[in-house]
């Protein structure tokens, strides 16, 4: 196959070691000429091409593309934080469409019996925007194919499967408007969902480690439903009693056939029924209690546990063969980039002696990187401190530590005051004992608000009197004004801003004070009698309490003195800075299901009275649908079948949807919501376990080593998921990077 390197595209020179293809000596990549201008384009050249490496390297993405200017130009263009925005957008539009479009999901309430007629778009209006995302993931798709070449193209699943899921989809669009918008099923919906998988590098790591868990957790699924046919069986065979004993209404209520006996195993299994289904045997013998404690206890506590551990082992072990993959890609840019660099030479030095990347030259390219400045700085400080030396590989890699690295801001100097007594009332007010005083004094607000709360509850407004509270929480917000003044006299306003902690009690103070001056203004000054409820449903005096509540909040900052307690605190918050891939996989999932429920089970639920067969709810059986009132939990909508799959996902009296759904829909209807329970209780939830697991162990493990070297348990990078395994990843070898960069599609490496 032709090359597709552009023929102006310099090629790289001047590695050392392994092996790699001949190239004459007058083609060797980003060599200074002795004056002119070509001599300036190719160092040009060579500082973008490490730029990209570099940039490649910090968010471990492939290396594989085009490296010519004009295509490094489109590169970084498409890699840009403007253009990567509108992508996202985009996104978000095409998946925020199922909202709005037919059947709308513009309606007050979901419930069938007071939902008014949505509002349906006319044709053509979300079709508009459906197309013209359309053209932008067309656009998308079209510059990734020229970027990564042709050959890389077609060995890329991921780009083959997008272009086919545009065709379709676009196909889909087509014979939506042929049909006036009245085709019975929309096969484009069920695709967008891959539009934000694609997107995502790590969301597509996720799923390539729980299609690797596949087959070990199919083998315990497997188990779980011999397990559940046996005991189906045998409790058939066991409640088989007369007429009007205990076994007989067993059997009717829970054992009546084989599909009804399998259901109510299964949610035993979750515990869901529990102990409905076995009180109207035990309540005739206590011998028959021992059935179901048994399956309980192979099932639920056994097997369903056993499933947990190896979703979390296989799983580990996949994600850690990925995560390793992220950190090649990132070594495998480095050394690229440091090939870039190494290979250019000095004017007039025609054969250096040493092989190495001068510091300014890196400095030079790093003004070129998009990075942020505090990272950029501190970098620009370490390469520094290296002096005027040529930078070996083994430190041109190890700067690459510091783009992880969590950058500590220094807090802006205080201010200096002359008096004596202003820098003792300065170094007071600035101590954290300052700090636990304010917290202690919240504690003490949200005690009095939530003591007048339950003193007033079986009070009527009319009747209650609020001077007391009234007082208090005057005195409480003169505390909060005093606190955040002293707090600026003793940091500075640019120190006090400094800190979010400060900005968000600094908020929270003005938004107290506003309110608390416009209660007054409205109500006068607290006094006996004093009734400000009777004035309104929600008056300024119940706003002010509200916000007041938001006081709680004052005291996560005293998480990070406790040690235990921040170790926990910080595994929290690194899962919601980390939750984009799981939770990117579980809006795909949910956004699936919650199409096929619309295609499946749309209008199925019909309130009583309006042609329905479904009993009203003086006659209705307790404990079903209809007596329970779930009338809303349906697929008549979007926004409807979303939260209806959040309520069966939490398989709480999930039973209920399973029976209505049968008797409205038909028997096979129990195989969505089986298929839905797996999906997500069993193997998203159990994913999500294991990553808490992962990174709180992660955490606590680094945490006792650092303490039994250092003594100092906090660590100082950041918490991404590529981080996690950090400290047990192997680092690739020097060949295994020369011998990849050599076989570089675009960019031959010479020797």
């Amino acid at each position: 196959m032709a090359d597709l390197r552009p023929e102006s595209e310099p090629l790289l020179s001047g590695a050392r070691g392994g092996s790699g293809r001949d190239c004459p000596a007058d083609s060797a990549a980003c060599r200074s000429v002795r004056g002119g201008p070509g001599a300036r384009s190719r160092r040009d050249l060579c500082f973008d091409q490490a730029a990209v490496f570099i940039e490649d390297a910090i968010q471990y993405r492939s290396i594989n593309h085009r490296m010519d200017a004009r295509s490094m130009g489109l590169y970084r263009l498409y890699y840009s934080n403007t253009s990567q925005w509108i992508l996202s957008f985009t996104i978000f539009l095409i998946l925020f469409l199922a909202f709005i479009e037919t059947p709308s999901s513009l309606t007050s309430t979901a419930d069938v019996r007071y939902r008014s007629a949505p509002w349906d778009p006319p044709c053509g209006l979300t079709e508009s925007v459906e197309v013209l995302c359309l053209l932008v993931f067309a656009a998308d798709v079209s510059v990734k194919s020229y970027l990564v070449g042709w050959a890389q193209f077609r060995m890329s699943l991921w780009l083959l499967a997008y272009l086919a899921v545009l065709v379709v989809s676009l196909m889909d669009w087509i014979v939506s408007l042929s049909l006036v918008c009245q085709e019975p099923l929309r096969i484009r919906r069920l695709l967008r969902p891959f539009f934000l998988m694609q997107n995502s590098s790590l969301m597509k790591k996720t799923l390539k480690c729980i299609r690797s868990s596949l087959p070990e957790m199919a083998s315990v699924l497997l188990l779980l439903l011999v397990h559940l046919c046996v005991f189906t069986m045998f409790g058939m065979l066991l409640f088989t009693g007369k007429k009007g004993d205990g076994q007989d209404r067993e059997r009717l209520m829970y054992f009546h056939n084989l599909p009804e006996a399998l259901t109510s195993l299964l949610v035993l299994l979750t515990t869901a029924n529990n102990p409905d289904v076995m009180t109207p045997a035990y309540s005739k013998n206590r011998a028959y209690g021992i059935f179901f404690i048994v399956f309980t206890l192979i099932g639920s506590l056994f097997l369903m546990n056993l499933l947990t551990a190896i979703i979390y082992n296989q799983f580990r072990g996949y994600l850690m063969k990925s995560l390793q993959t992220s950190l090649f890609r990132r070594r495998l840019g480095a050394r690229a980039a440091y090939e870039v660099l190494s290979s250019m030479r000095a004017e007039g030095e025609a054969h250096p002696q040493e092989v190495g990347v001068k510091p300014q030259d890196f400095l030079h390219v790093l003004q070129k990187v998009q990075l942020d400045s505090s990272h950029k700085q501190a970098i620009m400080e370490k390469v520094r401190s290296y002096g005027g030396d040529l930078l070996s590989a083994d430190e041109f890699q190890k700067l690459f530590n510091e783009f992880d690295k969590r950058v500590i801001k220094e807090p802006p100097p205080r201010p200096e005051y002359p008096s004596p007594f202003l820098r003792s009332a300065q170094f007071l007010f600035s101590h954290r004992y300052f700090d636990y005083l304010g917290n202690l004094i919240a504690l003490g607000n949200l005690l009095s608000i939530s003591v007048f709360l339950v003193v007033d509850a079986d009070v009527l407004p009319e009747d209650r009197d609020d001077f007391v509270l009234g007082i208090l929480n005057c005195v409480f917000i003169l505390y909060y004004l005093l606190e955040l003044l002293l707090k600026v006299f003793a940091l500075g306003l640019p120190g006090y801003l400094a800190s979010s902690s400060n900005v968000f009690d600094g908020l929270l103070t003005v938004v107290l004070l506003v309110l608390e001056i416009s209660t007054l203004a409205v109500y006068r000054f607290p006094h006996p009698g004093w009734k400000p409820e009777t004035l309104g449903l929600l008056s300024l005096w119940d706003m002010a309490r509200l916000v007041n509540m938001l006081i709680v909040f004052r005291f996560l900052r005293i998480i990070p003195s406790m040690k235990l307690m921040a170790v926990v605190a910080s595994t929290i918050l690194d899962l919601i800075r980390n939750m984009r891939a799981f939770g990117g996989i579980l809006v795909v999932v949910y956004y699936i299901f919650a199409i096929m429920g619309i295609n499946l089970f749309r209008g199925v639920i019909v309130a009583p009275g309006n042609g329905s067969l479904a009993p009203d709810n003086s006659s209705a059986t307790c404990g079903s649908f209809e007596q329970l009132e779930y009338w809303a939990n349906n697929f008549d909508d979007f926004a409807a079948a979303l939260i209806t799959l959040w309520n069966v996902m939490v398989v709480n009296n999930w039973q209920v949807f399973l029976d209505a759904y049968r008797r409205y829909s038909g028997p096979w209807s129990k195989i969505y919501f089986v298929l839905w329970w797996l999906v997500s209780s069993v193997i998203w939830v159990n994913l999500f376990l294991a990553l808490i697991l992962e990174n709180f162990l992660h955490k606590w493990d680094r945490r006792s080593h650092l303490q039994s070297l250092a003594g100092d348990p906090d660590t100082t990078y950041q918490g991404r998921v590529e981080l996690l395994f950090r400290d047990v990843l192997e680092e690739p070898a020097e060949e295994e990077l020369m011998e990849k960069l050599s076989r570089h599609p675009h960019l031959p490496l010479c020797r």
